[in-house]
């Protein structure tokens, strides 16, 4: 049942000792798989090379930016990133070769209602579909909701991206809806889907990633034994 004010109407939870939140920083995230560092121009040569590893440059449709011409243009890029306050950008690198192997963001930094969204998700050929990309955004959500403590943790793409959508719902992020129109970039329209994971949903979550990123539930040949999504749901039943 709703709280209610004292006119009898329905009201939300009260947060009595609630309070404005740090902005995400500079940090180091360490994992099995993989390292999240602070993004730096440094990093651009090696992830320049990562991404042209792919057979065709379609990781960029669903970016904002064009995808680069030469080193050069993604050397500029990679300055703008290097210096941004808002997003907050980071490197994922890989421990078993020690390269930058992608990039993501931490951005929209609303601090005063503890939310943040993770955005310009760029992962390149090495790190697509491995237990390196899910650890990167499991170390992530960690920082923001067990380190920084916020309640909302949000993910939103182009509703045409099916690859963005099925991660996060792999992801545990809740669908939420679609913003018709929401956007115009590279000369286009955008409906954004939104999903999310709150802070209350997050303890099962995080039991979740751990179960599925233990290498036990990995054979050999490095195959899952259990999906995450079998094993969030097995965690959610009474």
């Amino acid at each position: 049942m709703p709280q209610l004010n004292q006119w009898g109407q329905p009201v939300g939870d009260p947060l009595p000792d609630w309070q404005p939140r740090p902005r995400p920083g500079a940090v180091t995230l360490e994992g099995r798989y993989c390292r999240v560092v602070p993004f730096s121009t440094g990093h651009a040569s090696a992830l320049y090379r990562a991404y042209q590893q792919a057979a065709d440059p379609r990781s960029w449709t669903w970016l904002f930016q064009q995808p680069p011409a030469s080193e050069a243009e993604y050397q500029t890029l990679a300055g703008q990133m290097a210096t941004s306050h808002d997003p907050v950008f980071y490197t994922i690198i890989a421990r078993d070769t020690g390269q930058p192997v992608g990039t993501f963001s931490l951005m929209r930094i609303d601090q005063q209602n503890g939310i943040v969204e993770v955005g310009h998700v760029h992962f390149s050929p090495a790190l697509q579909r491995t237990r390196m990309a899910t650890e990167a955004h499991w170390l992530l959500m960690r920082y923001v909701f067990d380190t920084l403590g916020y309640r909302r943790y949000e993910w939103k793409c182009d509703s045409l991206n099916q690859p963005s959508r099925h991660a996060a719902t792999r992801l545990g992020f809740h669908a939420e809806g679609l913003f018709r129109q929401a956007l115009v970039y590279k000369g286009r329209t955008r409906d954004t889907s939104w999903f999310s994971i709150i802070d209350k949903e997050w303890p099962g979550r995080n039991q979740a990633f751990m179960a599925w990123l233990s290498p036990d539930n990995f054979d050999g040949e490095g195959r899952q034994r259990q999906s995450l999504q079998h094993i969030a749901q097995a965690l959610a039943r009474p």
